[in-house]
């Protein structure tokens, strides 16, 4: 070890960054052998050119605005044509679906602090009636759709340091919710730097790191080695979305066939933005290219401006909601995009250490946390496309612990869906203006994920349960 570590110490202090050994001599055994561990896992010429850029080379937002416009997206069907060609373009998904060529993708690396939870969100009850966590959910609509194109899907999850070990052992408690192929890939970790650009340690022995952001969901890919093991089963279509989104389908026939048809590397969905200070990514485009603008990036002469009709102009919400070729997701793990993908900066409070290695948590913030956004690699995309959704039906995100996206509005919003499910079926349901009925029910997963499927197994029921509070249709 003494070779190796001298070797790894002399190249820290070659990057300036040799404090990171400040407390080298007095550390015990295990205490070294930790260090060393993290520091070898760093690459330091990479992290150079990141700290340079985000310090030395950001932007200005005027810059990043320069050649927007409103992106173009496939609206949301108002015609019996309309409705005629996404049955069609379903069907061409149900076939990439039942040749196996799909896989499942989900970002569950957040932990739930700001709901006031102590678990990975994913393992927070979320359902009206029965309580299922957001992760026997998925599970669930995974199951459906096994059965329903009866072929079993490869469902990755992609956890963090702070949730891996958990989400495991709560999979593990509940037998995977049945599903056999299931793989769990931790999320990158990146160090945080000081304002200089210098690496904070958290301990005399410990490094500061953190999750290197929703980015680094597709490097993750290829560093675990899914990428290969995704080829070699000869699946080449990712279907992602974020653990935070109860109505998503996590296999999308329509999603999935806009992709195919329109051979795209990038599909996504979107739902119109409800007002202008609304908290959401919006999709534009700048030179035919797809790109997301961070709700904060937008200026508000952007945000406010309307089209003749009365519209938003910019009104495309980001779901976080995608399909991915995996060629392209092979090609942004390659040098040629990963050079180019900015990382940006996070101000932030970092417990940190005093200089004599004592704990300190300074009451301002002290370092920068860097990180990737999945949606920076969009515009390496030679061919996206974006296809307008109601919100109601596929996404209703949980955020906050109270107010928008909260735990209440998630529930209200399964609510409101299942009970325009039994509307259209012909079910007597009493609803208020907005289509919430005034008790709770639920419809399982494994019964039906959306409306047509709904119908079909509801009409075919020769003892129609009468909706009453607490009914929970399975």
């Amino acid at each position: 070890m003494d070779k190796n570590a001298k070797e790894i110490r002399v190249r820290f202090c070659d990057f300036d960054q040799g404090h990171v050994f400040k407390f080298w001599e007095i550390l015990s055994e295990d205490e070294r052998v930790r260090l060393l561990q993290q520091t070898k896992n760093i690459n330091l010429e990479y992290l150079s050119k990141i700290i340079h850029s985000v310090l030395h080379e950001q932007r200005p937002n005027q810059d990043l605005l320069a050649g927007i416009q409103p992106a173009k997206f496939i609206k949301f069907p108002n015609s019996e044509a309309d409705w005629q060609q996404c049955r069609d373009v379903a069907h061409v998904g149900e076939q990439k679906i039942r040749e196996g060529k799909v896989a499942i993708f989900t970002v569950a690396g957040g932990h739930s602090t700001r709901l006031g939870c102590t678990v990975p969100k994913g393992m927070v009850p979320i359902t009206p009636i029965k309580k299922k966590s957001l992760f026997q959910i998925f599970a669930e609509k995974i199951l459906a759709a096994e059965k329903k194109y009866e072929h079993q899907f490869h469902w990755i999850i992609l956890t963090s340091d702070k949730t891996h070990n958990e989400t495991i052992e709560f999979f593990g408690k509940n037998n995977s919710f049945g599903i056999e192929n299931i793989h769990f890939i931790k999320q990158g970790l990146m160090p945080a730097v000081d304002f200089d650009g210098k690496i904070i340690m958290e301990a005399r022995d410990r490094i500061a790191m953190h999750p290197n952001g929703h980015g680094g969901a597709l490097t993750a890919l290829g560093q675990s080695g899914m990428l290969t093991m995704l080829e070699n089963a000869g699946i080449d279509t990712v279907s992602y979305f974020q653990v935070d989104n109860p109505l998503v389908r996590c296999v999308d026939p329509y999603l999935i066939g806009a992709h195919v048809k329109n051979q795209s590397q990038i599909t996504s969905r979107m739902v119109k933005k409800l007002y202008p200070e609304e908290r959401v990514g919006l999709f534009c485009e700048n030179n035919g290219k797809m790109r997301v603008i961070e709700y904060s990036d937008l200026p508000g002469e952007y945000a406010m401006a309307r089209t003749p009709t009365g519209e938003l102009q910019y009104c495309a919400g980001n779901t976080a909601i995608h399909v991915f070729d995996v060629q392209f997701i092979k090609r942004f793990n390659g040098d040629d995009i990963q050079s180019e993908i900015p990382y940006h900066m996070a101000r932030k409070i970092i417990p940190t250490i005093d200089n004599l290695g004592e704990p300190h948590l300074p009451d301002t913030p002290n370092g920068i946390k860097l990180e990737m956004f999945i949606f920076d690699a969009f515009p390496f995309a030679d061919r996206s496309v974006i296809v307008e959704s109601k919100r109601g039906e596929v996404f209703s995100p949980l955020k906050n612990s109270d107010g928008m996206d909260s735990l209440k509005t998630c529930k209200q919003d399964q609510l409101r869906l299942f009970a325009h499910w039994l509307l259209q079926a012909g079910a007597d349901i009493p609803t208020d203006a907005t289509g919430l009925p005034p008790f709770d029910i639920e419809v399982s997963p494994m019964f039906a994920d959306n409306e047509k499927d709904f119908m079909k197994k509801w009409a075919k029921l020769e003892n129609k349960p009468a909706i009453g509070p607490g009914q929970y249709v399975e």
